[in-house]
Protein backbone atom coordinates (compact mmCIF):
# COMPACT_ATOMS: atom_id res chain seq x y z
CA UNK A 1 0.00 0.00 0.00
CA UNK A 2 1.40 3.36 -0.99
CA UNK A 3 0.87 6.02 1.68
CA UNK A 4 1.18 9.72 0.96
CA UNK A 5 2.24 11.82 3.94
CA UNK A 6 2.18 15.55 4.55
CA UNK A 7 3.43 17.19 7.70
CA UNK A 8 1.99 20.49 8.87
CA UNK A 9 4.12 22.58 11.21
CA UNK A 10 2.35 23.56 14.40
CA UNK A 11 4.48 25.78 16.61
CA UNK A 12 2.45 25.23 19.78
CA UNK A 13 2.38 21.42 19.64
CA UNK A 14 5.08 18.89 20.28
CA UNK A 15 5.03 15.58 18.43
CA UNK A 16 6.86 13.75 21.20
CA UNK A 17 4.18 13.27 23.84
CA UNK A 18 4.75 9.99 25.70
CA UNK A 19 1.78 7.64 25.61
CA UNK A 20 1.51 7.73 29.40
CA UNK A 21 0.79 11.47 29.30
CA UNK A 22 -2.34 11.11 27.17
CA UNK A 23 -5.40 12.37 29.00
CA UNK A 24 -8.67 13.43 27.44
CA UNK A 25 -8.93 16.48 29.71
CA UNK A 26 -5.89 18.14 28.10
CA UNK A 27 -6.59 19.26 24.53
CA UNK A 28 -2.89 19.92 23.86
CA UNK A 29 -2.08 16.20 23.76
CA UNK A 30 -1.18 14.90 20.29
CA UNK A 31 -3.32 11.96 19.16
CA UNK A 32 -3.47 9.85 16.01
CA UNK A 33 -6.71 8.71 14.42
CA UNK A 34 -7.07 6.30 11.53
CA UNK A 35 -10.14 6.51 9.34
CA UNK A 36 -11.27 3.61 7.18
CA UNK A 37 -13.53 3.50 4.13
CA UNK A 38 -14.05 -0.27 3.67
CA UNK A 39 -14.10 -1.65 0.15
CA UNK A 40 -13.25 -5.00 -1.40
CA UNK A 41 -11.40 -3.60 -4.43
CA UNK A 42 -9.90 -0.67 -2.48
CA UNK A 43 -10.12 0.05 1.25
CA UNK A 44 -9.30 3.69 1.92
CA UNK A 45 -7.00 4.44 4.84
CA UNK A 46 -6.49 7.92 6.24
CA UNK A 47 -4.36 8.88 9.24
CA UNK A 48 -4.58 12.27 10.91
CA UNK A 49 -2.59 13.38 13.92
CA UNK A 50 -2.94 16.52 15.95
CA UNK A 51 -4.75 18.00 18.92
CA UNK A 52 -8.31 19.25 19.13
CA UNK A 53 -9.07 21.14 15.92
CA UNK A 54 -5.41 21.46 14.95
CA UNK A 55 -4.05 18.96 12.45
CA UNK A 56 -0.34 18.23 12.81
CA UNK A 57 -0.09 16.01 9.74
CA UNK A 58 -1.78 13.32 7.74
CA UNK A 59 -1.18 10.23 5.61
CA UNK A 60 -3.44 8.37 3.25
CA UNK A 61 -3.57 5.49 0.85
CA UNK A 62 -5.61 2.47 -0.14
CA UNK A 63 -5.32 -1.26 0.32
CA UNK A 64 -6.13 -2.73 -3.07
CA UNK A 65 -7.05 -6.30 -3.93
CA UNK A 66 -7.29 -8.07 -7.26
CA UNK A 67 -10.67 -9.32 -8.41
CA UNK A 68 -8.83 -12.36 -9.78
CA UNK A 69 -8.18 -13.63 -6.25
CA UNK A 70 -10.71 -15.69 -4.27
CA UNK A 71 -12.67 -13.70 -1.68
CA UNK A 72 -10.93 -15.26 1.37
CA UNK A 73 -7.50 -14.27 -0.03
CA UNK A 74 -8.68 -10.72 -0.68
CA UNK A 75 -10.00 -10.43 2.88
CA UNK A 76 -6.76 -11.87 4.25
CA UNK A 77 -4.75 -9.29 2.27
CA UNK A 78 -6.86 -6.43 3.67
CA UNK A 79 -6.51 -7.80 7.20
CA UNK A 80 -2.72 -8.18 6.95
CA UNK A 81 -2.10 -4.75 5.39
CA UNK A 82 -4.42 -2.96 7.81
CA UNK A 83 -2.80 -4.74 10.76
CA UNK A 84 0.60 -3.54 9.49
CA UNK A 85 -0.70 0.05 9.43
CA UNK A 86 -2.05 -0.27 12.98
CA UNK A 87 1.16 -1.66 14.42
CA UNK A 88 3.42 0.79 12.58
CA UNK A 89 1.34 3.93 13.28
CA UNK A 90 -0.15 2.99 16.68
CA UNK A 91 -3.31 5.11 16.45
CA UNK A 92 -5.36 6.15 19.47
CA UNK A 93 -8.69 5.62 17.70
CA UNK A 94 -10.12 3.98 14.57
CA UNK A 95 -13.16 5.48 12.86
CA UNK A 96 -14.76 3.09 10.37
CA UNK A 97 -17.33 4.18 7.79
CA UNK A 98 -20.44 2.19 8.60
CA UNK A 99 -21.57 0.00 5.74
CA UNK A 100 -24.73 0.37 3.74
CA UNK A 101 -26.29 -1.78 1.06
CA UNK A 102 -28.24 -0.86 -2.02
CA UNK A 103 -31.33 -2.99 -2.62
CA UNK A 104 -30.33 -3.51 -6.25
CA UNK A 105 -26.84 -4.82 -5.29
CA UNK A 106 -27.29 -7.05 -2.23
CA UNK A 107 -24.11 -9.08 -2.86
CA UNK A 108 -22.01 -5.90 -2.75
CA UNK A 109 -23.45 -5.14 0.68
CA UNK A 110 -22.64 -8.65 1.89
CA UNK A 111 -19.04 -8.39 0.65
CA UNK A 112 -18.68 -4.93 2.17
CA UNK A 113 -19.83 -6.38 5.49
CA UNK A 114 -17.11 -9.01 5.27
CA UNK A 115 -14.47 -6.33 4.63
CA UNK A 116 -15.77 -4.31 7.57
CA UNK A 117 -15.55 -7.45 9.69
CA UNK A 118 -11.84 -7.97 9.01
CA UNK A 119 -11.18 -4.25 9.69
CA UNK A 120 -12.96 -4.46 13.04
CA UNK A 121 -11.16 -7.72 13.87
CA UNK A 122 -7.77 -6.13 13.15
CA UNK A 123 -8.64 -3.20 15.42
CA UNK A 124 -9.73 -5.46 18.27
CA UNK A 125 -6.62 -7.61 17.94
CA UNK A 126 -4.46 -4.46 18.11
CA UNK A 127 -6.43 -3.29 21.19
CA UNK A 128 -7.35 0.02 19.57
CA UNK A 129 -10.72 1.63 20.38
CA UNK A 130 -13.08 1.91 17.41
CA UNK A 131 -16.26 3.67 16.45
CA UNK A 132 -18.41 3.27 13.35
CA UNK A 133 -19.97 6.27 11.63
CA UNK A 134 -22.59 6.38 8.87
CA UNK A 135 -21.31 8.11 5.74
CA UNK A 136 -24.27 10.51 5.71
CA UNK A 137 -23.38 11.68 9.20
CA UNK A 138 -19.76 12.24 8.15
CA UNK A 139 -20.86 14.19 5.07
CA UNK A 140 -23.19 16.30 7.20
CA UNK A 141 -20.40 17.12 9.66
CA UNK A 142 -17.76 17.94 7.04
CA UNK A 143 -19.84 19.59 4.30
CA UNK A 144 -23.13 20.56 5.93
CA UNK A 145 -24.92 18.25 3.47
CA UNK A 146 -25.57 14.60 4.36
CA UNK A 147 -26.13 13.80 0.68
CA UNK A 148 -23.00 15.55 -0.61
CA UNK A 149 -21.30 13.90 -3.60
CA UNK A 150 -17.82 12.40 -3.16
CA UNK A 151 -16.27 15.39 -4.93
CA UNK A 152 -17.75 17.83 -2.39
CA UNK A 153 -16.58 15.68 0.52
CA UNK A 154 -13.09 15.50 -0.99
CA UNK A 155 -13.00 19.30 -1.32
CA UNK A 156 -14.04 19.74 2.32
CA UNK A 157 -11.37 17.28 3.49
CA UNK A 158 -8.74 18.91 1.26
CA UNK A 159 -9.63 22.34 2.66
CA UNK A 160 -9.50 21.14 6.29
CA UNK A 161 -6.08 19.58 5.70
CA UNK A 162 -4.84 22.44 3.50
CA UNK A 163 -3.84 19.76 0.98
CA UNK A 164 -2.12 21.22 -2.07
CA UNK A 165 -3.70 18.80 -4.57
CA UNK A 166 -6.82 16.63 -4.88
CA UNK A 167 -6.77 13.57 -2.64
CA UNK A 168 -7.07 10.39 -4.66
CA UNK A 169 -8.42 7.80 -4.63
CA UNK A 170 -11.77 8.98 -3.25
CA UNK A 171 -11.69 6.05 -0.82
CA UNK A 172 -8.65 7.62 0.83
CA UNK A 173 -10.35 11.01 0.93
CA UNK A 174 -13.41 9.47 2.60
CA UNK A 175 -11.13 7.74 5.11
CA UNK A 176 -9.35 11.02 5.88
CA UNK A 177 -12.76 12.56 6.51
CA UNK A 178 -13.53 9.85 9.06
CA UNK A 179 -10.14 10.41 10.71
CA UNK A 180 -10.71 14.19 10.89
CA UNK A 181 -14.03 13.70 12.64
CA UNK A 182 -12.35 11.31 15.08
CA UNK A 183 -9.65 13.91 15.79
CA UNK A 184 -12.13 16.76 16.24
CA UNK A 185 -14.39 14.71 18.52
CA UNK A 186 -11.77 12.58 20.27
CA UNK A 187 -12.20 14.12 23.73
CA UNK A 188 -16.00 13.87 23.52
CA UNK A 189 -15.75 10.24 22.34
CA UNK A 190 -13.31 9.48 25.18
CA UNK A 191 -15.74 10.79 27.78
CA UNK A 192 -18.53 8.59 26.41
CA UNK A 193 -16.43 5.47 25.81
CA UNK A 194 -14.13 4.33 28.64
CA UNK A 195 -12.10 2.23 26.17
CA UNK A 196 -10.84 5.40 24.47
CA UNK A 197 -7.92 7.40 25.99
Amino acid sequence: MQITTRMVTLPRLSSSFPAADKTFNDTSIMITVVGVDPGLAATGIGLVWGSGLQVGGYSYGAIKTSQNLPLPERLDHIFIKFTEVLFSRKPDLIVVEDIFSLESYPQSGINLGKVCGVILLAGVRASIPMIEMPVRQAKQILTGNGKAPKSQLEQAVRCALEAPAPIRPYHASDALGMALIGLYRYHHIARLNPHVA
